[in-house]
């Protein structure tokens, strides 16, 4: 219960505001089938952090868990300072 906790409430406040939300936001806005746009905008995240678990799962048989924690800050790092600078 302790990893789902952590996982969801990291993801959670991750998403809050972000592109993803605000385009599910103007689609809502533009359209009246909400249902719809919930479902379709639910499966994209779903399927999005499914691909997200399986490159974990194959990246772990190659790479000890040290590098890949220092990949995902470096590139948690650059896409923050690409979204600084408007690059991004």
């Amino acid at each position: 219960m302790k990893l789902f906790l952590t996982v969801f409430l990291t993801i959670f406040l991750a998403e809050i505001g972000d592109k993803t939300q605000l385009a599910t936001l103007m689609f809502s806005a533009q359209n009246k089938s909400k249902f719809l746009i919930f479902l379709a905008a639910s499966s994209a995240l779903v399927a999005a952090a499914g691909l997200g678990v399986l490159a974990g799962a194959v990246i772990q048989n190659y790479l000890p868990l040290k590098y890949i924690r220092l990949a995902g800050g470096f590139l948690f790092i650059m896409l923050g300072i690409l979204m600084l600078v408007g690059k991004f």
